[in-house]
């Protein structure tokens, strides 16, 4: 594999604090401050806990919503939209997939309040594979040592030897959602298609977008061109082949970039998953992939219904991109702390593993 690339000089203040990432479970330790809750291991204890229920502050028999005028609501909405689309037309990092791993990118980078993240999702509902565990179940299993980022989101689970169980996939899901799109320097442009790349004397700059219907309907409609979205650094986190899978990497193929996608190989869930972390990586200058995509690139097994792959690996893509845009991180000893062995999946004092 071709080595990392050189590091992208970033136009961000080089007085960028470090005090978000030093509370980052990618060190082993969960998120710590005098308010925090301490995340409850499931026990037959609590499963019948009342919960107490308040006065309304409103009258639910009489209730009436204040006046307002339809084009207000329009108006609203579209002001909101277009000064997103203005302000991340050109942006610090894109994310392309809001599955588990790119959302757990995002929520990384997003912790350096100085780094702008665009999140592109083709689906109206982000989430990928997430909602639900294996064949359909609710419960997600997720392999220790990569607990300690659900310790870090406060997520409830039940705990095993060497496992924990979330009870529903969705509680995962809908809570680091929760917390990354409340904070400031982060967008989630849904139901938008990343139809193509950028590319720049052998180096991604960004992505071309369009509304993921449009994308599913060129064939039936004359042209309708594109937009674009510039950004220093993409993360590919498109998932594994399927119609709009992997295509950031089936689109290096084909431009030439990379050699092939041999696709993902049978299962097996240890290979697997420290495979998928190790491997992530800047594949081409300026572009990161992580999660199952990693696996059609490397023709690495897949893993099945076990989700701490994806949080690591979008994890270490988050620290990559930091590393491109020349920010302190956790791959190159710039990050201020300690990292704990156990979250060193992917054998991060490696070349091949940081700068491959």
């Amino acid at each position: 594999m071709a080595s990392m690339a050189t590091t992208f000089a970033s136009s961000l203040s080089t007085n960028t604090k470090t005090s978000f990432f030093e509370q980052s479970s990618f060190h082993g330790v969960p998120i710590s401050s005098p308010n925090r809750i301490q995340p409850i291991k499931s026990t037959h204890n609590n499963k019948n806990t009342p919960i107490s229920m308040s006065a309304s502050p409103y009258d639910l028999g009489s209730f009436t919503f204040q006046p307002i005028k339809e084009s207000i609501v329009s108006r609203e909405m579209t002001r909101r939209y277009m000064t997103d689309m203005i302000t991340y037309a050109d942006t610090d990092v894109v994310v392309v997939g809001a599955g588990s791993a790119g959302l757990s990118c995002a929520y990384e980078l997003s912790k350096n309040p100085n780094v702008q993240v665009a999140i592109i999702e083709q689906s109206v509902s982000p989430g990928g594979g997430a909602w639900l565990g294996g064949q359909l179940f609710s419960a997600m299993v997720v392999r220790k040592p990569a607990h300690h980022f659900l310790d870090e989101l406060e997520i409830e689970y039940d705990e095993q030897e060497d496992y924990v169980v979330i009870k529903h996939a969705a509680l995962f899901t809908s809570t680091i959602m929760s917390k990354l799109l409340a904070r400031p320097n982060v967008k989630l442009f849904n139901a938008v298609a990343a139809e193509d790349l950028i590319i720049k004397g052998g180096r991604v700059g960004g992505v071309v977008t369009n509304w993921a219907l449009v994308t599913m309907n060129h064939d039936t409609q004359s042209c309708m061109d594109p937009n674009v979205m510039e950004a220093k650094v993409v993360v590919s986190s498109c998932g594994h082949d399927g119609p709009m899978g992997a295509t950031g990497v089936k689109r290096l193929r084909s431009v030439g970039m990379i050699e092939s996608v041999p696709g993902m190989k049978a299962l097996d869930m240890n290979t697997a998953e420290d495979e998928i972390v190790k491997m992530t990586r800047e594949v081409v200058p300026g572009m990161i992939v992580t999660g199952m995509e990693v696996a059609e690139i490397d023709g690495s097994p897949r893993m099945g219904p076990t989700f701490g792959a994806m949080m690591i690996s979008g994890q270490k893509a988050a620290h990559l991109a930091l590393k491109a845009l020349g920010l302190p991180n956790a791959l190159d000893g710039t990050l201020v702390g300690t990292m704990q062995p156990e979250l060193m999946l992917a054998a991060a004092d490696s070349n091949e593993s940081v700068d491959a």
